[in-house]
């Protein structure tokens, strides 16, 4: 072999070495306890300064030509991203059963604020669109509560309902009832208002409530199908909606109407090229791109920063995609499961349908660009869920293992967080057993006094069916038979070393 080739073969299996070096430090970072925590809090604070950066660049212009600061936009956004990050603060110490107690209020009251803000003078209407509640020196939008609310609330009522249907207690119909009906009424609301694009948001909840909720898949193909027609019908009956999509299916028709604005993005894309204009240096945000620092911040920042910048957020927003169905995956909780797995796809989601009408894949429908464009209520809303996502990640087997020998690290003890919760399947087995006792009680109470007539107490064998529920004995075997059900429906794929971690400890 001459000298040449053996040098370059040398050189090969060194830079093969190198490489696999690499991948084993990264691998090992990643087997980490908290790994993920660190992830989802590190996203969360490069996108939010990403997104304030790009906000004063693109709206310091049109500010000033309104007569207003170049830096008043900018100043408000910060101002929600303070709110924002004190929300997710508070998002890291809420314990998880004050959480689960806390959501159907929390989408009731949601719920509520949807119908007040229909009304005249109540509700403030903008451009055509009756969504705000305006307390004069900060606006707050309903339609971005309720998709948190409907997470939390949507997954805590599949996680009891889907154990409950593995015990054979309640039948799918159960497990549809109460949350599709609700979440149909949420997307009736938002399109009075007319809001199309978060009625697509909302709709990509309950769909990811249902699929990660275990739901048969042709019932949910059926119910895909027909929320992507009444999808279909809304884009096709307003006026202006139904303009969106000639402009998608015909762009060239009206380039200086309907899609102009597309266009222009399109064009703010080619013109940033590789590297970029640079910082500050746009010149669509000169007002030839309306919204540029709201729905079309993504074409700014490929002006701007190029396709280096675009890939930037292109990775961060896929980083987070994995991060968060690694949560979900790892989690035994089934309610951690559901919140990490929901908000995942819900938030990646919406990014990705924002980029896609920017590049023109997809037709404008009006979706800002998660914790990166413009608007205070949706910033501090995905920041709360990103906190809840976090602290999802601190209850990660490992991670309670590592946090309650001590290793919760700098950053945990400069938040002084808490200790997580230790997931036990023997107190949720008890309390979906007190679920169907109710549940059995209540159908008792309402059966016709005929078939009552003559029963002993409790209904057929009540006294003994009474004492065998109620006896020592009887609740130890459903406990530990229960509690062996559940763990081994819910348990992960990963290995776990530790007791602790399979939920068994008490």
């Amino acid at each position: 072999m001459t000298a040449p080739a053996r040098r370059s073969r040398t050189d090969s299996s060194g830079s093969a070495s190198a490489r696999r070096a690499r991948a084993g430090w990264f691998g090992a970072w990643l087997a980490r306890p908290l790994a993920s925590f660190h992830l989802v809090v590190t996203i969360a604070v490069l996108l939010t300064v990403l997104g304030l950066v790009m906000v004063l660049s693109a709206s310091s212009v049109e500010a000033y030509a309104g007569g207003r600061s170049a830096y008043s936009m900018f100043i408000q956004q910060a101002v929600f991203a303070v709110f924002g990050a004190v929300v997710f603060y508070i998002a890291l110490r809420i314990p998880l059963r004050v959480l689960r107690r806390l959501s159907f209020p929390a989408f009731a009251l949601s719920v509520v604020m949807l119908v007040l803000v229909l009304i005249p003078g109540i509700g403030t209407k903008v451009q055509g669109s009756r969504r705000w509640f305006d307390f004069g020196f900060v606006s707050v939008q309903p339609s971005e509560i309720v998709k948190i609310t409907l997470v939390v609330w949507g997954a805590h009522l599949l996680a009891s309902r889907r154990a409950e249907y593995a015990d054979g207690h309640v039948g799918y119909k159960e497990i549809l009832m109460p949350l599709v009906p609700a979440g149909l009424l949420v997307c009736f609301l938002v399109v009075l208002e007319p809001n199309l694009s978060t009625t697509i948001a909302l709709g990509i909840v309950l769909a990811a409530l249902l699929w990660f909720g275990g739901l048969p898949l042709r019932m949910f193909v059926t119910i895909a199908v027909s929320g992507g027609v009444a999808a279909a019908i809304l884009a096709l009956s307003a006026g202006y909606r139904s303009d969106r999509m000639r402009a998608f299916f015909n762009p060239g028709d009206d380039p200086q109407g309907i899609g102009y604005q597309a266009r222009q993005a399109l064009y703010s894309l080619a013109d940033g090229g590789i590297w970029g204009r640079g910082l500050g240096q746009s010149r669509a945000k000169w007002s030839y791109l309306p919204n540029a620092h709201n729905d079309f911040i993504f074409a700014i920042i490929g002006e701007e920063l190029g396709f280096l910048g675009c890939a930037l957020v292109l990775g961060l927003f896929a980083l987070f995609a994995y991060t968060g169905l690694r949560i979900a995956a790892r989690s035994v909780d089934p309610f951690l499961r559901l919140v990490a797995a929901t908000a995942t796809t819900w938030i990646t989601g919406q990014a990705l349908i924002n980029i896609g009408y920017v590049v023109g894949l997809l037709p404008v429908t009006g979706l800002q660009l998660p914790l990166v464009s413009a608007g205070g209520s949706s910033l501090a809303i995905t920041l709360l869920m990103f906190g809840i996502v976090a602290n999802c990640a601190r209850h990660e087997p490992e991670a309670v293992a590592a946090l309650h020998a001590g290793q919760d690290g700098r950053f945990s003890r400069m938040l002084r967080l808490p200790k997580p919760e230790i997931y036990s399947p023997g107190r949720a087995s008890a309390a979906r057993a007190r679920a169907a006792a109710k549940r059995s009680a209540k159908k008792a109470a309402k059966a016709p006094a005929k078939q009552r007539r003559g029963l002993p107490p409790g209904g057929p064998g009540g006294a003994q069916r009474h004492r065998s529920i109620d006896s020592d004995s009887s609740r130890r075997r459903s406990a530990s038979t229960e509690s062996w059900r559940s763990t081994r429906a819910w348990e992960p794929s990963y290995p776990m070393n530790h007791a602790r971690e399979r939920g068994n400890s008490r």
